[in-house]
């Protein structure tokens, strides 16, 4: 999934998201695992936020998205910031990654994976570039929250620039949430629509995924509170550690 158009919006409409509160928490793994500086990759960046605290923490941090438009964002926040020169950008698939060379860790948040349908894959093309004992750190949305949060209920933003309404329909079937937005620029009266799917991975899914290509998975906590995993958690945390080096085998 790319987004487009609301890839100039997307920070407006995640205003409630606790940065400080991710950035801490991927901090805090980074250091507990040794990896203190080094190659990073951001798989799935969006618009930035995250890459560029790490990239001004003083990781080399590679982002990665599908989406040029959000890639666009993250390159005028970086001249802002005067750390554009620090930061590569890739416009890739997550199913067709390739990074040219071994990483110590990847970060993955707000629910990149649960976008992609091929869960296996994704997570095998991340380990094939990881170093013996690289951290990935990544979250995703519950099955919970895909039942009964997002369901097929209907959410509206508005703010100061836009306003969004978010439709959802869960499929039980399929195990995936289609999602449309309907964007409308307050500015210009200009309407843009997008649609794309969620897909739903339980808990033992993931972690058999993981140990699939090499990962071993230390953790996992809420992905809000960042405290222990509730039957109502919305969003869950991992940390995973890659036990041996593919790359060049």
């Amino acid at each position: 999934m790319a987004y487009n158009e609301f890839a100039y919006f997307y920070d407006e409409f995640n205003g409630e998201a606790d940065y400080d509160a991710l950035y801490r928490q991927v901090q805090t793994e980074l250091t507990r695992h040794g990896v203190f500086s080094g190659i990073l990759a951001d798989l799935g960046c969006g618009t930035g936020e995250l890459t560029l605290m790490l990239t001004q923490a003083g990781y080399d941090m590679i982002g990665i998205d599908q989406s040029e438009e959000m890639l666009a964002v993250v390159r005028d926040k970086a001249d802002q910031l005067g750390i554009s020169g620090r930061l590569l950008l890739l416009r890739q698939d997550l199913l067709k990654l390739d990074l040219y060379g071994t990483i110590k860790g990847a970060i993955s948040t707000f629910d990149t994976f649960n976008h992609i349908p091929d869960l296996d894959k994704a997570i095998r093309n991340a380990a094939f570039f990881m170093e013996e004992g690289g951290v990935f750190l990544f979250d995703m949305n519950t099955p919970y929250k895909h039942e009964n949060v997002l369901g097929d209920n209907t959410f509206t933003f508005e703010g100061e620039d836009a306003a969004c309404e978010w439709r959802n329909h869960w499929d039980a079937q399929k195990q995936k949430v289609d999602i449309s937005l309907h964007i409308r620029d307050l500015e210009t009266g200009e309407q843009f629509k997008e649609a794309f799917s969620e897909y739903t991975y339980p808990l033992a899914r993931v972690k058999a995924a993981l140990e699939s290509s090499g990962f071993v998975l230390e953790s996992v906590c809420d992905g809000e509170t960042f405290g222990p995993v509730r039957p109502q958690s919305e969003r869950w945390f991992f940390c995973a550690v890659k036990e041996y080096t593919q790359l060049g085998e």
